[in-house]
């Protein structure tokens, strides 16, 4: 693993890690703004038991699994996708900046919203960042490809 990540998987990942143990402990003060999500979920699925403050314990805990995967670079890719996955319901419940009537904390809430929209997207180009020790997944299909192709050829003769 090269430098650069082994410094900068842990560094995005400790928001997560501290942000999902937070929200495991006490899930009461962010349920409230979770519940339009699971308003949304039980429209969606009627017949599903949904809780705001398990909705919350729940992503608490995807957010310190992924996080911590992604720390110590396990699974990274995943890790990263699993995380990006959770941040649009978690931004859109938790910073809803245009519901927001003073000003000040509209401002607060925007730069909010945007700074996990900006991390989201760091997260995605994460999904994408190769192992350097492993080919790229494109690159390693395509090379099962010309093997297996190279096999029917041998055993038809060619």
């Amino acid at each position: 693993m090269t430098l650069l990540r082994v410094v900068a998987r842990p560094m995005i990942a400790s928001l997560f890690v501290y942000g999902g143990i937070s929200a495991i402990r006490s899930p009461k003060v962010r349920a409230q703004r979770a519940e339009p999500v699971a308003d949304l979920i039980r429209k969606a699925a009627p017949q599903t038991p949904v809780d705001a403050a398990t909705l919350v314990r729940v992503n608490g805990a995807i957010h310190v699994g992924a996080g911590l995967a992604l720390a110590t670079g396990r699974v990274p890719r995943l890790s990263a996708a699993a995380l990006a996955i959770t941040m649009p319901p978690t931004t859109l419940s938790g910073h809803r900046f245009w519901e927001e009537t003073d000003p000040a904390a509209r401002a607060n809430q925007k730069v909010h919203f945007l700074k996990n929209l900006a991390i989201t997207g760091g997260l995605l180009l994460s999904t994408l960042d190769p192992d350097p020790q492993k080919k790229f997944i494109a690159r390693r299909a395509k090379d099962k490809v010309v093997e297996a192709s190279e096999t029917v050829q041998a055993q038809l003769g060619r």
